[in-house]
């Protein structure tokens, strides 16, 4: 008989992880698995990665899931790998194959795909994507056999390189706007290229201001201490990183936190990160107009002395 499984006392965590997504797990299953070792009662990711896709997944716990739309909002790097010559039912490996046709690819026909693709672009949205129509995933539809007419998406590709590794594979490296789908670019390019593709690995080395570097897995994460894996956390405000700096003194920052607007002799901006002087702290964001400060995404009270608590403790860690 199985022993009972023992109930994880959740608490509030506060902070962004960044995340190394492992091979072969959904966005949603690695959140779950980070949010069970950080014990965390409230998270979030930041933008969807297929199984089949590993990297940069910044994860959101607290008070930072309040801001985590600025980083499906942001522009990502990925790295691929193409299989020229032939094409799958859903533009990777887990796909079946629906044609084949024999490849003839030169560097000169790399130089003109790559000017093809860099810049503004359509694009149609695969079959096999969590985008909806009537409230059901576009996957749920292509796997009962059914195809959804969907409108082109305007996209921009803002740099776009392409290497050939052998006679039949490509490497991509294409850095991009949000909702780009990497798997179509990759089949749109073995299009232009006269013989179809489909993608072998993605890897997404950036998003926003984040890269692989500062990431950390799975596997590290088991590994450490307790105290260990709060530390990895980064504060709420990395994800407002590059928006206007507005500091509030006690009095105004009260009320700015109570959804009042502030005036002042502030340039008009539209992110604006906003932190307090008693105690120093970050509160939220907002816009300025006018000389107007004006509330956008809030912390509460609550949420702010929960942070601050949690950096003392961090601090008086050895």
């Amino acid at each position: 008989m199985n022993a009972p499984r023992t109930r994880v006392q959740r608490r509030p965590v506060h902070g962004v992880l960044l995340l190394d997504k492992p091979l072969g797990l959904s966005s949603n299953q690695a959140l779950q698995k980070a949010k069970w070792l950080l014990r965390a009662e409230k998270a979030g990711h930041t933008g969807t990665l297929d199984p089949l896709a590993t990297g940069v997944l910044p994860l959101c716990f607290g008070a930072a899931t309040k801001f985590s739309q600025l980083h499906l909002d942001a522009d990502k790097t990925y790295e691929a790998t193409a299989r020229l010559g032939i094409k799958t039912s859903t533009g990777d490996a887990e796909g079946d194959v629906i044609a084949e046709r024999p490849v003839h690819v030169t560097a000169e026909d790399l130089a003109r795909v790559e000017v093809q693709f860099t810049g503004p672009i359509r694009q149609v949205p695969p079959m096999h994507s969590a985008l909806k129509k009537d409230g059901k995933a576009l996957y749920e539809y292509a796997r009962e056999g059914i195809e959804i007419e969907r409108a082109p998406r305007d996209v921009i590709i803002h740099k776009l390189a392409l290497t050939q590794l052998d006679g039949s594979r490509i490497r991509i490296v294409a850095c991009v706007s949000k909702g780009t789908y990497i798997r179509t670019l990759g089949e749109d390019i073995g299009e232009a290229l006269g013989c179809g593709a489909h993608l072998t690995s993605l890897r997404r080395t950036a998003t926003g201001g984040f890269g692989e570097a500062e990431c950390v897995t799975i596997e590290a994460l088991e590994a450490m201490a307790e105290d260990e894996r709060l530390a990895r956390l980064l504060p709420a405000e990395a994800l407002v990183e590059g928006h206007s700096r507005v500091t509030l003194a006690a009095e105004d920052a009260a009320r700015f936190l109570s959804g009042l607007r502030r005036r002042g002799g502030w340039a008009d901006a539209e992110a604006v990160a906003v932190f307090g002087t008693d105690p120093q702290a970050f509160l939220g964001t907002a816009h300025v107009s006018a000389g107007e400060l004006i509330p956008g995404r809030l912390l509460n009270p609550i949420e702010i002395q929960q942070i601050l608590l949690n950096a003392q403790q961090t601090e008086a860690t050895p």
